[in-house]
């Protein structure tokens, strides 16, 4: 019959291509959300900008319309001022005294008490009149100013064209609102001419003096520059608030991604794991086949010739016997291939894991003896029965056991312990040797088929257990430290799943 082996070189050849694909399909899904991302946080600064300059345009906006407006009042309080001056003051002082005199006390007390009346309540700071042949002060709310010379500016020519012109005075920002920081300033001042009026609805071309109503508006622009930190305050808040819960999808989705591509690659590694050795177990049990039916004739025809020999030529039938032996073992890798090529399904029957073990140290003893190990079990009387294929269970515990043997070539100890765990759903049994232990790059490898470091073996052992194990539903694992033995851990769950 002849063989037809698996192509390794196409197997090998379709790997690397499925691995070249695999990494092809990560980077670019964590390039599509890193451009989300991008986009994302982009967006976001976008609108961050746009708020912050639609707060201050509005800000900026409100602080105009109030100065607008309050450019538009002193204009109007400073032409009913003139209005009434001239017809409480002007008048009746020409029509009493024959003329103006502001240096006389009494009539200067009349235009004060005038103004002053005229003014209350009106959140006016000062009102200053100035004379029309020359740049002097006639009068002013604040005494200080009387009688001073040039003080007027451009704004007192303006006037005395006929024109209305105002100026703003102002300091503030919102470094003001600072602990520590001057106080905000902001002073409109408003200049009209004071023209003579015949009637109250008429005047004429004729310019008495020059007007200056100055309004304090500190406050209302404290009010602004408030309103505009409260409205950038909250924007920035509403915007970290949007940042943080977009942060927080970002980093979830990340860990997601991240957690989803490993599993898909783990995934894909178990697959083209059991792809490789489903390949592998079909060349085996082809091979494992055709060897397995010479070998029990090469044996059965070792044994007869032994016989026949021990009559012809006695003292020469140990070369038959080595025949024997030879075959046996050999019988006995092929076994191991086949276990490994077709495993078993388990046939699951309640039973106790202590009768298992007591199994072992009977069937084990005379190998104990004879290599200097002391065998301890320490078996809890509580271990409940659990669902399991006896015997391949049993098969688990020998190979762990003779792996156990082998590392301590000058006597030790094993230690068998079962015990249940305290969730109550599955139970553990622990098989340590004080062997030479295992170094970490050899505990990553024992479970790979055919990994061996003894001269004789097919290293198809722990491979095999650990298949069972995981036909169980349970795992095996193991914690060793070069020189310092080994432990084995099996986990098997209580009910079947």
């Amino acid at each position: 019959m002849k063989l037809q082996l698996p192509d390794f070189t196409k197997l090998n050849y379709l790997t690397k291509l499925k691995k070249k694909n695999r990494r092809r399909l990560v980077n670019t899904s964590h390039q599509s959300f890193a451009l989300v991302k991008y986009f994302s946080f982009t967006s976001l600064s976008v609108i961050l900008l746009a708020s912050l300059i639609l707060t201050w345009s509005l800000s900026n906006n409100a602080k105009k319309v109030l100065l607008d407006r309050s450019d538009s009042y002193s204009r109007m309080f400073a032409e009913n001022l003139n209005r009434q001056v001239f017809l409480q003051f002007v008048l009746p002082t020409v029509v009493r005294y024959g003329r103006i005199a502001l240096s006389d006390p009494t009539q200067f007390e009349r235009l004060d008490t005038i103004i002053r009346n005229i003014t209350r309540g009106m959140n006016i700071q000062s009102v200053t009149i100035f004379d029309s042949h020359e740049n002097i002060i006639s009068y002013s709310t604040e005494s200080v100013l009387v009688g001073k010379h040039d003080v007027g500016g451009i704004e007192y020519q303006k006037a005395l064209d006929g024109e209305n012109s105002s100026i703003l005075i102002s300091s503030g920002s919102l470094l003001n609102l600072l602990p520590g920081a001057p106080p905000v300033y902001c002073t409109l001042k408003t200049y009209v001419p004071f023209r003579q009026e015949r009637s109250l609805s008429s005047r004429t071309g004729e310019i008495m003096g020059v007007i200056e109503v100055v309004k304090d508006l500190s406050e209302d622009l404290r009010a602004i520059i408030s309103l505009q930190y409260r409205i950038m305050l909250l924007s920035l808040t509403i915007m970290s608030i949007l940042f943080g819960v977009l942060s927080g999808i970002v980093v979830r989705a990340n860990r997601i991604m991240e957690a989803r591509a490993e599993e898909r690659r783990r995934l894909e590694e178990q697959l083209h794991e059991s792809q490789r050795l489903a390949s592998l177990g079909k060349m085996v049990a082809a091979v494992s086949h055709e060897i397995k039916n010479p070998l029990g004739i090469v044996r059965s025809t070792a044994e007869m010739l032994g016989k026949r020999i021990s009559k012809v030529a006695p003292g020469n039938e140990q070369l038959a016997g080595i025949i024997v032996e030879e075959t046996t073992r050999l019988d006995g890798i092929v076994r191991e291939f086949l276990d490994f090529a077709r495993p078993k399904e388990p046939t699951m029957v309640y039973g106790s894991l202590n009768s298992l073990v007591e199994r072992l140290a009977r069937f084990m003893e005379a190998e104990f003896a004879s290599k200097k190990i002391d065998f301890v079990m320490e078996l809890s009387p509580v271990l409940p029965e659990i669902p399991m294929d006896g015997e391949q269970v049993y098969q688990v515990l020998l190979n762990i056991v003779f792996n156990g043997i082998h590392a301590m070539e000058s006597g030790g100890t094993i230690t068998v312990k079962t015990y249940p765990l305290p969730h109550g759903k599955t139970v553990a049994i622990e098989i340590s040797d004080t062997g030479v232990g295992m170094s970490e790059e050899k505990m990553e490898q024992i479970f790979t088929p055919f990994f061996t470091d003894k001269n004789r073996g097919t290293g198809l052992g722990l491979s095999i257990s650990r298949n069972i194990v995981e036909k169980h539903g349970g795992s095996i694992t193991v914690k060793s430290r070069k020189g310092a033995g080994s432990t084995f851990t099996v986990i098997l769950a209580v009910q079947a799943g």
